[in-house]
């Protein structure tokens, strides 16, 4: 027997394009946005060509944004 299991976006440490979207509710367009602007940002990791979201260190830069 498997056994799935799904670990919930609030205790991820990354998250994909789609997960930030449905998580920080911002559309994948303005996310990949985001990261086309700050491309050296810390919460950012590329695994190849794909490019997750630190989902605590992307809190702390919208914690500190007035607008996206």
């Amino acid at each position: 027997m498997t056994r799935t299991y799904h670990t919930p976006f609030s205790e991820k440490y990354t998250l994909s394009i789609e997960q930030a979207a449905d998580y920080f509710g911002i559309g994948q367009k303005k996310l990949r946005q985001i990261v086309d602007d700050h491309k050296d940002a810390d919460f950012i990791l590329r695994n190849g060509a794909k490019v997750l979201i630190k989902r605590k260190k992307f809190e702390e830069f919208i914690d500190n944004t007035n607008s996206i």
